[in-house]
């Protein structure tokens, strides 16, 4: 009797098995999305810094050389900052610079940079494109 006993009580049933892992499936089809969506919101979040960074920079360069930068580099050469960020959407330093057509302040001599936009053709979390922001 006592060798049944040990037999019986030795492992899982197919039954239990099953359980356990169903249920483990289950908060894993929970976790992925969840986790996706952060990764997702935190790009977002990159993506609005790097965006207010390069916007005060092209601003203060403006008001610095009393004219706007030609290009991004402008800035890295003249040593605002280090190196172009890249947009956290595409990968690639790959920004959409928005040329101005008038001169904005008394000072400046000539066109160039005033705004600058994500190159990505995708759509936000909050249903807007992000080249719009």
């Amino acid at each position: 009797m006592a060798r049944l006993r040990s037999r019986q009580s030795r492992g899982f049933t197919l039954i239990e098995l099953m359980i356990v892992i169903s249920m483990i499936l289950i908060l894993v089809s929970i976790a992925i999305p969840a986790y996706r969506q952060s990764i997702l919101h935190a790009k977002e979040g990159v993506l609005r810094q790097n965006l207010f960074t390069l916007r005060s920079l092209i601003s203060q360069y403006t008001l610095d050389k009393q004219k706007a930068p030609q290009s991004l580099d402008d800035l890295v050469s003249a040593g605002y900052i280090k190196q172009i960020p890249n947009d956290p959407m595409t990968g690639k330093p790959d920004w959409e610079a928005v040329q101005e057509d008038t001169i904005s302040s008394p000072d400046q001599q000539e066109t160039g940079i005033w705004d600058v936009k994500s190159s990505s053709s995708g759509v936000s979390s909050d249903g807007t494109a992000y080249n719009t922001w």
